[in-house]
This record gives C-alpha cells, sequence and structure tokens, in this order.
C-alpha cells in the first residue's frame, strides 16, 4: 500500500512538490472529468489521499457526478480534500462529498492574488494539515 497519493490539478501539483514522499498524479489546469478519465486507471490504495479538484470545473460539468466516481476508486484511511477557493458552488460540492464518506476536507489557509492557489506560506499550511 502507498503511504500517501495526491490526486488532482495545479493545487495538488504543488502540494507534491513539497511533499515529495508522496506519489503525486496530478496536472495544471485540469477538470474533474478530464482528470478521471486520464488518471483513475492509476489509482492504487494509499494510506492517506490528498484529492483538490473543481477548481477549473466549468459551469456546465457536473463536478459532483464526477467527484463521487472519483470518490468511489479510492482506498485509502484517510481522505482529505482541498476545498476550491475560487468557487462557493464547487466548495460546497467537495464538502458535501468529503462529508458523505466521512472524509476530511480543509480550506486553502492563504489564497494568492489569483484567488485560486495558495501562497508560499500557504503550501507550507496545506503541507501541514496534510501530514
Amino acid at each position: 500500500m502507498i503511504e500517501c497519493l495526491i490526486l488532482g490539478d495545479s493545487i495538488a501539483k504543488g502540494l507534491g512538490q513539497i511533499r515529495p514522499e508522496c506519489v503525486s498524479y496530478a496536472q495544471n489546469g485540469i477538470n474533474s472529468r478530464d482528470y478521471n478519465n486520464i488518471y483513475t486507471k492509476h489509482i492504487k490504495p494509499a494510506n492517506t489521499v490528498i484529492i483538490s479538484l473543481g477548481s477549473n470545473d466549468y459551469k456546465n460539468l457536473n463536478t459532483e457526478v464526477e467527484l463521487v466516481a472519483l470518490r468511489s476508486f479510492v482506498e485509502s484511511y484517510d481522505v482529505i480534500w482541498i476545498v476550491p477557493a475560487n468557487k462557493p458552488e464547487k466548495a460546497d460540492i467537495v464538502k458535501r462529498i468529503a462529508r458523505a464518506h466521512d472524509d476530511t476536507f480543509i480550506l486553502i489557509p492563504e489564497v494568492g492574488p489569483d484567488r485560486v492557489h495558495p501562497t508560499s506560506r500557504g503550501y507550507k499550511q496545506l503541507k501541514q494539515l496534510t501530514k
């Protein structure tokens, strides 16, 4: 079993860079549907799985369906969702899915000027919050 697995978008990619002990399947700018189509075949059981998706989902994409589908591939003792900072409706979906599975969700502690990605200090805080 993998110790730590990071799944998702550019936020996940950034977290993977400061958590090199984790296996990371992340891609800049990816939405939830494309993520599922490309990466679900790579998901392996892990003690901790960290997911960051939803920030790049456009209005007509059914984020809830996509994230529930992704969650069905995840086998883990501890699942942590990073809540999108820039889209309240997507944030609500992530929180709802996390609650439904007794997973943890965390807000990005310090968001940068783009209102999407963590600042350098925010990434360091995410590192600590996801350990």
